[in-house]
């Protein structure tokens, strides 16, 4: 696994407890659930850049 980097996080209050509790409801950490919508928020984008190019 790659090594993982920290940093700070500013968030609205009620983003922060509708991921901690959308985190729990999928068995996730509430940095895990962090991690997974980034990571797909990404997969999308990059779907969609490559789209587009064509």
């Amino acid at each position: 696994m790659a090594e993982k980097k920290a940093f700070v996080l500013r968030i609205n209050p009620d983003v922060l407890k509708d991921i901690e509790l959308w985190g729990a409801d999928e068995f996730r950490s509430t940095n895990g659930q962090i991690e997974y919508l980034l990571q797909e928020a990404l997969k999308v984008r990059k779907r969609t850049i490559r789209k587009k190019s064509t």
